[in-house]
């Protein structure tokens, strides 16, 4: 099939999300200029930069960790496991700014190294950010959409023991959690290897 954006797809659900991934989940935790600490997760999340190490999320209008990334210049991307789904899920919950989502899912806050920023004591890893720039952004038009984009580039990095194996991180043994189309998730417990092909090609 092929559709117009613009015209709608005609199916019972949207397929955009589900054709777009899997897609790491990033649990982004925050501490606001009051001292608030929030915990959700994006799954329109990324690393986009090695080199330093950037990541970003976008957040559908400015919710509580867009906002006091924005606030306080700092975020940690704490990375979701299989045996974190179900906290991971209830952060999602529309809570109100002034309840932690700590609280909420009963995971422990630890304090990060490099940013104010707390981040989950439970997470395989957890990834200490600093805000580069948080912006609204805007379609073929120029017209503001309802997404604003949180850049940060990675200052500390937290792993997990038992989720390194012969110097390398290993994602089978961290189960990682990736966001699929439609309430469809998976974890990483299998992985398989490609070596780069080199040039020229030979059989």
């Amino acid at each position: 099939m092929f559709y117009r954006v613009e015209d709608g797809h005609g199916l019972p659900h949207d397929p955009f999300k589900a054709l777009v991934s899997p897609r790491p989940i990033g649990w982004i935790s925050t501490r606001d200029a009051v001292g608030r600490d929030n915990l959700a997760p994006y799954s329109f999340f990324m690393a986009i930069s090695s080199e330093p190490p950037i990541v970003v999320f976008s957040s559908v209008g400015i919710k509580d960790a867009a906002r006091a990334a924005g606030e306080s210049g700092a975020f940690v991307v704490n990375i979701a496991s299989r045996d974190l789904a179900e906290a991971v899920n209830l952060s999602s919950a529309p809570a109100p700014s002034d309840v932690s989502e700590f609280d909420l899912t009963g995971l422990t806050r630890a304090d990060s190294e490099m940013v104010a920023a707390p981040r989950v004591a439970e997470a395989v890893a957890s990834l200490e950010c600093k805000v580069i720039e948080v912006r609204h952004v805007t379609d073929l038009d120029g017209k503001a959409t309802h997404n604003h984009l949180v850049t940060g580039q990675v200052v500390g990095v937290h792993i997990a023991e038992r989720a390194l194996r012969e110097g390398r991180f290993d994602v089978t043994a961290a189960r990682l959690l990736a966001r699929l189309g439609y309430m469809d998730y998976l974890s990483t417990d299998e992985v398989f290897t490609m070596d780069r092909p080199q040039w020229p090609i030979t059989d």
